[in-house]
């Protein structure tokens, strides 16, 4: 409890020290710190008024206490009522404080960046990953999140070798980035004549739409090229170099976009995309170079990592990361995904209260 409580003061400390630096004109001037520190602030409010509201309360309490020590039989039923209300007060705003003070990954309140890409299984990897597409799309709309398309590579047989997107919404990176993974489908393939049940892949990557105060690039480290889209997205195709493609040199991190509907359109996503990708690359190097497990204990955010069966013979959905299983694949596959994403995100929580991460 003493312990708690001095992280706290701390925490309410530095809460107003940001107030006053925020107010500070110098400050303002420098946009990129500026904007650091007020989303410092923003994650330190919750926290710090339901502090301020356990101070209130255990105050209170002290004074009932002393209350209690009257001679007046009166006043002493009065503290006594004022405790019973105020004790079950204390320990719910110790058990919120308990979950606020878990360490919060800073990232999850940006949009969430997808790569989702055919893997093993050939025609059928590609199919299944345009089922995930669909998957993941339906799940944002039923969030009130939208879906902006960023590249598309289309197979022959039906879905896609390769779609890139980025949902936008409130936490959308903090509900999507344990999708990150191979995922693995098992079940008969359209172009199977014997019936037999194939198992084949799609692999996901979700990363955090970055903002302009999280990473530096420098310009000159890039390099920008035009060029001709070369498949669907509009009438402009093979006339105009609307499609950009831009190159990380340091890393060697390479993006393209071409679905937007100018140079202008595809160049600003492009950016926000090699943005998310070399702050990935740098906080995989950070966390190599510490020794750290990737992201989390729930998954390492690494295609290979086999992290959920879809089995459609069985309608079955399994997790192998938490032993999470569900019968509804079906349901799943419509975007109904939140008992999944939910025994997730418990886990996670479940695993920091432990110490674990």
């Amino acid at each position: 409890m003493d312990k708690m409580m001095a992280r706290l003061e701390g925490m309410e400390e530095r809460y107003h020290e940001l107030n006053e630096l925020l107010m500070d004109p110098e400050m303002m001037a420098d946009q990129r710190r500026y904007a650091k520190l007020g989303k410092e602030q923003a994650s330190l409010q919750a926290t710090v008024e339901t502090y301020q509201e356990l101070k209130t309360v255990l105050q209170h309490i002290d004074d009932a206490n002393e209350l209690l020590k009257e001679d007046d039989a009166e006043m002493r039923e009065m503290a006594k009522m004022e405790l019973e209300e105020l004790t079950p007060r204390r320990q719910e705003l110790l058990d919120r404080l308990e979950v606020l003070l878990i360490p919060k990954d800073p990232n999850d309140a940006c949009d969430a960046i997808f790569e989702i890409r055919g893997a093993a299984g050939g025609d059928e990897g590609n199919i299944f990953a345009g089922d995930l597409y669909r998957m993941y799309c339906k799940y944002a709309e039923s969030l009130k999140m939208k879906v902006e398309l960023v590249e598309a590579v289309e197979s022959e047989a039906g879905g896609f070798a390769q779609i890139s997107f980025i949902v936008k919404g409130d936490n959308a990176y903090g509900r999507f980035k344990f999708e990150s993974g191979a995922h693995r489908v098992q079940r008969v393939p359209k172009t199977e004549s014997q019936g037999r049940i194939h198992t084949s892949t799609a692999t996901v990557l979700v990363l955090p739409d970055v903002e302009d105060a999280d990473i530096e690039i420098n310009p000159q480290d890039l390099t920008i090229e035009t060029h001709r889209a070369s498949g669907a997205g509009g009438q402009h195709i093979n006339k105009t170099d609307s499609a950009v493609r831009i190159v990380h040199i340091p890393t060697g991190i390479t993006v393209n976009c071409q679905d937007g509907r100018s140079q202008i359109e595809n160049r600003e996503t492009a950016m926000r995309l090699i943005k998310a990708r070399v702050y990935d690359e740098y906080q995989r190097r950070i966390e190599a170079e510490k020794g750290e497990i990737r992201r989390s204990k729930i998954g390492t955010g690494d295609r290979a990592e086999k992290i959920r069966t879809y089995n459609y013979p069985q309608n079955r959905v399994t997790d192998h990361r938490i032993g999470f299983t569900i019968q509804q694949l079906d349901r799943v596959m419509e975007g109904k995904m939140d008992d999944v994403i939910t025994a997730l995100l418990d886990a996670e929580q479940k695993a920091k209260i432990a110490g674990e991460q």
